[in-house]
């Protein structure tokens, strides 16, 4: 398909390993580098959003044929488990059998590694790279950024090494290139509830748990030990931070009482708050991604997004997908292949970063807030009915490989439609009737 070349893939984590593995099946050489140890001879912990596979995804992998060793390690979430203070609600993610799959970070990312070798990828841990020439695809490699570096030159380079990327920051210095990092002032800390003495799950296996509380929340997702990795999403400073909770007393006495039904699942809780680092939450929006027919960015270090949509990894594979039906299509022609990869791609990565922005809010507020759920089962019963007419935002991004961007445009078309809906005499009882059915078929033409 294609002549083969040597390539330089710099960052070994999920998007780097998997990239490895698509250039190897089109033929090529593939070096890929990582500043860190290798990470399945290290403990990995303390910093971990689990992973939330779903359609594009799979897709990305399956188009590799790995897919059946990657569904091993993941289990299926097929609804939200929503823990009011008082009470505990199901909401299911889609129609029946279709789920979103929990997959631990590290148990992944160690697997894409040996899948990545067995295809023929050459890795090469606790290099550091501090620079790279453009023009010449040459890396730069060095203990200290000031000391002395080894060059090591390629054909291509491919930086796939996340939101703060090496390769990103040379690209950044040539002139027209546009660059973009927003923090939300809100931090994630990692928490665990442990399984159960007999290795069965404390909560429901199959759901994605979720407390809202409005400007914070907690989440959990299981893992195959029948552990949860958890994660406190929170403001940085004000009433109810990380600033405010700065003793085990007070972080006990806040658990107790805003998160109740968390106390006796999380038994070492004010022990992993202090030991687990509190981690920001960054969007970066940059372009052009490539450079020539010698360099492109690829995953978070072209589009790092916040995580409220579950979208991160999928979105980076779904980068490789695109990439390699580029590949197939152009052949030899790099520079084809690389500028209809950035223009297929840009328009649909900022589409997904603001959808994980708004999520935030859905999660953290609107799962507790009535007239949203109601919504939400307003929408599902029309679907139901009309699923050529109505596919919901949520599958419409998750349980779907159209573009994010058209995901976008419908989904606030859809919701300017039930804002109307929501205001009809009397909704709240007549929600499921046949007058609702025909409003919504009214104002969809």
């Amino acid at each position: 398909m294609q002549t083969p070349i040597k390539i330089a893939v710099v960052g070994s984590g999920l998007v780097g390993s998997l990239l490895a593995i698509y250039l190897r099946k089109a033929g090529h050489t593939v070096h890929v580098y990582d500043r860190s140890p290798d990470i399945r001879k290290i403990q990995f912990s303390g910093r971990s959003i689990n992973l939330a596979m779903s359609n594009r995804g799979w897709k990305a992998l399956d188009g590799v044929g790995i897919g059946n060793e990657v569904r091993k390690i993941a289990i299926p979430m097929e609804k939200r488990a929503i823990h009011l203070v008082d009470k505990l609600n199901f909401q299911n993610y889609g129609q029946e059998g279709e789920s979103i799959y929990s997959i631990s970070r590290g148990l992944l990312n160690r697997k894409m590694i040996d899948l990545a070798e067995a295809a023929g990828a050459e890795f090469f841990f606790e290099q550091k790279i501090w620079d790279v020439s453009l023009d010449h695809a040459t890396l730069h490699i060095g203990e200290t950024e000031r000391g002395a570096w080894e060059d090591k030159k390629y054909d291509m380079v491919f930086g796939a090494d996340g939101a703060f990327s090496r390769i990103r920051h040379r690209m950044q210095r040539q002139s027209m290139f546009d660059y973009s990092q927003e923090f939300l002032p809100i931090g994630y800390k990692e928490l665990n509830i442990p399984a159960n003495l007999d290795g069965t799950h404390k909560l429901d296996k199959n759901s994605f748990h979720i407390w809202p509380r409005g400007e914070y929340m907690l989440i959990a997702l299981p893992n195959l030990d029948g552990s949860f990795t958890c994660t406190l999403f929170m403001p940085f400073e004000g009433e109810n931070s990380f600033a405010s909770l700065n003793d085990i007393k007070l972080v006990e006495a806040f658990f107790e009482k805003n998160l109740p039904d968390t106390i006796d699942v999380i038994p070492k809780l004010a022990e992993d708050f202090f030991k687990n680092p509190t981690s920001t939450l960054v969007t970066m929006k940059c372009y052009p991604w490539t450079y020539e027919d010698k360099i492109a960015l690829i995953g978070d270090a072209s589009h790092a997004i916040v995580p409220f949509y579950g979208q991160g990894m999928n979105a980076g594979f779904e980068d490789i997908s695109v990439l390699y039906e580029m590949m197939e299509k152009y052949g030899d022609n790099w520079k084809w292949i690389f500028s209809e990869y950035q223009k297929s791609r840009k328009p649909n990565a900022d589409a997904i970063a603001e959808l994980s922005y708004r999520n935030f809010l859905e999660m953290s507020s609107k799962t507790a807030d009535e007239n949203f759920l109601l919504q939400k089962k307003i929408e599902k019963s029309f679907s139901d009915k009309h699923p050529e007419k109505w596919i919901p935002l949520y599958s419409r991004v998750t349980f779907s490989d159209r573009p994010y961007a058209e995901a976008l445009a419908i989904g606030d078309y859809q919701n300017a439609i039930m804002e109307e809906v929501l205001k009809m005499e009397n909704i709240t009882e007549i929600w499921d009737s046949e007058a609702v059915e025909n409003k919504i078929l009214e104002l969809l033409k």
